[in-house]
């Protein structure tokens, strides 16, 4: 790596990670004025239509946003215009789906929402696809160029606004409603803000047969691997919302997000920072790229294991001080002191697999990406009706605890497949992640502070 480019990525990180530490406290902070004027089961049903748009999303992935950072012409006018105007007719395409698909749904849920808000709350947010098409390609310039710092202050404002938005909302009317205007709102804003942040860029439309060959060549197993993506991150809430309440999948969601937060961090290095540079690295021989991984790797692996773990022993700790003060629902989010923890601890696979699997997209082979997600998608359309039907509520979060594991041993076999192997430095992370995790679980218990777990061992 370049002494510029090794810059710009530690840059890069540095801001990524400001970035999300910024929107997420902002995040938290309205997330604590709502659920003390909302119903559990309101951010359960949101949860619900939230996850079905997502996969609309994902079913119809072009590969749009990778394209633009990966391909040599991704500053090229007729390329952004063609990938502009590509995002403008897949935000239509998604919200007429939201219309087509929002009866079948609203059928299959009727038991769990016997008012049917589910019909017209799918489409509602489904607009927020559209907004979403027309915003400026000015921000993917931003990600191919790594100028993260613009994207992180641009990101923060964005959120701020919208939560601000958010709160007002369910001030004025605590119902689901709110939160269902409230992601319109968002989308607005993103809309109008990205075409003011860069004089340069001025989207007009136009599809160049070139660049949509090319796009097309590029995402169409982006297209596959996306879809398949949001088959195994989103299929718990799906079989949660069949399986459960709204109120209880409400309280899942709450625990699942927080529980996420390393997760969705290395979610954010790996597409902002580790993809973005490898893709520029790719005339180097593989093998020593695969060294250039390893070595940047080390800092990252060792920090997130020592921060999941003590996530993991911590974790009820985390929802009581949110959640209880002054919260007369907290009989109800109580349950998610015990779900947190155990979902905490099947994270570290997936940090495992975030920061190798840019790599093999970097490559050209979103292949072993689409591999991996399915044989993970399996393991929970599978295995969680089964858990729960033999251990309730309780085996279904451990099933979602364990589902990274599968999403990790495919994408190891990808990597060996393509000599970027990190087999050896896995092995050495995951054993000092086990022995911190150990030994903050037992400094908590020799402290008389019992098990993470407490509240559910109480009603066992």
């Amino acid at each position: 790596m370049t002494s510029s480019l090794k810059q710009l990525a530690i840059r890069g990180a540095f801001w990524t990670i400001a970035g999300y530490g910024g929107r997420q406290i902002l995040r938290l902070g309205s997330n604590l004025i709502m659920t003390r004027l909302l119903r559990p089961e309101f951010f359960g049903l949101m949860a619900l239509v939230t996850t079905i748009k997502i996969g609309i999303e994902l079913f119809s992935d072009y590969g749009i946003s990778q394209s633009v950072v990966n391909n040599k012409q991704g500053d090229d006018p007729v390329f952004l215009d063609t990938a502009w105007s590509l995002k403008v007719i897949r935000g239509f395409q998604i919200w007429v789906l939201s219309f087509v698909l929002a009866y079948p749904f609203a059928q299959f849920y009727r038991g769990q929402d016997p008012q049917g808000e589910l019909l017209y709350l799918l489409p509602l947010v489904g607009f927020t696809a559209v907004l979403d098409g027309f915003s400026s390609t000015a921000l993917l310039s931003w990600e191919r160029h790594l100028e993260v710092r613009k994207l992180m202050i641009y990101d923060l404002a964005v959120t701020g606004a919208s939560l601000v938005g958010f709160v007002l909302l369910c001030w004025w009317s605590p119902t689901v409603w709110a939160l269902a205007i409230g992601n319109v709102l968002s989308g607005g804003i993103n809309m109008v803000a990205s075409h003011f942040v860069d004089s340069r860029y001025r989207n007009r439309f136009r599809l160049d047969r070139e660049v949509l060959r090319e796009i097309q060549n590029f995402g169409k197993w982006v297209a596959v691997a996306s879809a398949i993506m949001f088959m195994a991150d989103q299929a718990d809430r799906f079989i949660l919302a069949k399986l459960l309440s709204f109120e209880k999948l409400g309280v899942y969601t709450i625990a699942y997000t927080l529980a996420s937060i390393p997760r969705d961090l290395i979610r954010e290095l790996s597409s902002k920072v580790i993809y973005p540079t490898i893709s520029k690295q790719l005339d180097i021989p593989r093998l020593h790229l695969r060294e250039k991984i390893v070595k940047q790797r080390w800092l990252l692996l060792i920090g997130l294991a020592v921060s999941l773990a003590l996530l993991t022993t911590c974790g009820d700790w985390v929802i009581m001080l949110l959640y209880q003060g002054r919260n007369k629902h907290w009989d109800q989010y109580q349950h998610a002191t015990w779900m947190m923890p155990i979902l905490c601890s099947g994270i570290w696979f997936s940090v495992l697999f975030y920061t190798t699997s840019p790599a093999l997209m970097a490559i050209s082979k979103p292949v072993y990406s689409a591999q991996s997600n399915f044989v993970r998608f399996a393991m929970v359309g599978i295995g969680m009706p089964l858990a729960f039907s033999q251990f309730g509520e309780v085996g279904a979060i451990v099933m979602v605890a364990l589902s990274d594991f599968p999403l990790y041993a495919v994408n190891l076999y990808g990597l060996k497949q393509e000599k970027l192997s990190c087999t050896m430095q896995d092995l050495y992370c995951t054993a000092f992640f086990v022995a911190i995790l150990v030994f903050c679980l037992l400094t908590r218990y020799s402290l008389g502070f019992g098990v993470p777990i407490h509240v559910l061992l109480q009603h066992a």
